[in-house]
C-alpha cells in the first residue's frame, strides 16, 4: 500500500500520513499487523471538519477524542486494520516511541516532538495498524540540525519549555495568569518554530490549550 492511499482516505477528514514504520517483536501491535502510520491534522485542514462535526457541539466531553475514534475506526475497518489512540488508556500505547520510529519526527530541542513539515505543531489523533506493507514510507533529516537560531528554546514566557525539560506547574500557572494571555491561544514554543508556521489555525491551537488548562494531569 501507498501512503498516497491512505492519505486518500484520511483526506475528506482534514488528516493525513504523519510518518509510518514497520513493526518488529514486541511493539505491543495487534497481530497480523504490517505496518503502523501515524495519523494526525494535514495541517488546518481538520479544523473546519471537526467543528462541522456532532461531537464539537454536543456538550459532551473530550469532543475531539470521540471525534476521532469514531472517523479512524470507520477508516481503520475499510482497510481491514485497526485503530490505535494515545488516548483511552490505561494502559497507554508507546505513541512517543512509535513516531521516533517513523524517520520523520523527532526530539527537538526542547524534548516536544518535531515533524520534517509540521514542526511543533504535530500531533497525533491516532495511529493505523495495517495487514499490509507500506512501500513508499518516507524518510527526513531532523529539521532542527538545519535551525541555526533555534527559536524554541527560549520561547516559553515562563521557562517552562526549555532543554532542561517540561516544568509542568510552571505551564499551568502562567497559563491561569493575565500574563499567560497569548499562550492560552496557543503555545509560544510551538509557534516559534519555523518548519510548519501558520499551519494550525488560531482557533484550533485555543481548543488545545483550553483542553489542557481544563485538564489534570
Amino acid at each position: 500500500m501507498r501512503t498516497a492511499r491512505l492519505d486518500a482516505r484520511l483526506a475528506p477528514h482534514g488528516l493525513c500520513v504523519l510518518g509510518s514504520f514497520a513493526p518488529e517483536p514486541g511493539d505491543g501491535l495487534p497481530e497480523g499487523c504490517a505496518a503502523l502510520a501515524l495519523v494526525g491534522p494535514d495541517g488546518g485542514a481538520m479544523w473546519p471538519v471537526f467543528r462541522a462535526a456532532p461531537e464539537y457541539s454536543d456538550g459532551r466531553p473530550d469532543p475531539l477524542d470521540r471525534w476521532s475514534a469514531r472517523v479512524l475506526t470507520a477508516v481503520a475497518a475499510g482497510l481491514d486494520g485497526t485503530a490505535l489512540f494515545p488516548f483511552g488508556g490505561p494502559p497507554w500505547h508507546p505513541f512517543i516511541a512509535w513516531a521516533l520510529r517513523t524517520g520523520r519526527i523527532f526530539a527537538s530541542p526542547v524534548t516536544l516532538l518535531v515533524h520534517d513539515t509540521q514542526g511543533l505543531t504535530v500531533s497525533f489523533r491516532g495511529a493505523l495498524a495495517l495487514p499490509v506493507a507500506i512501500d513508499d514510507p518516507a524518510v527526513s533529516a531532523r529539521p532542527c540540525a538545519r535551525c541555526a537560531d533555534q527559536p524554541c528554546r527560549t520561547a516559553c514566557p515562563p521557562a517552562a519549555l526549555t532543554p532542561a525539560g517540561y516544568d509542568v506547574p510552571a505551564c499551568r500557572a502562567h497559563l491561569a495568569s493575565r500574563r499567560g494571555a497569548d499562550c492560552r491561544l496557543g503555545c509560544r514554543v510551538r509557534r516559534a518554530c519555523p518548519v510548519g508556521r501558520g499551519l494550525r489555525p488560531e482557533g484550533q491551537s485555543a481548543f488545545h490549550m483550553s483542553a489542557f488548562t481544563r485538564s489534570r494531569s
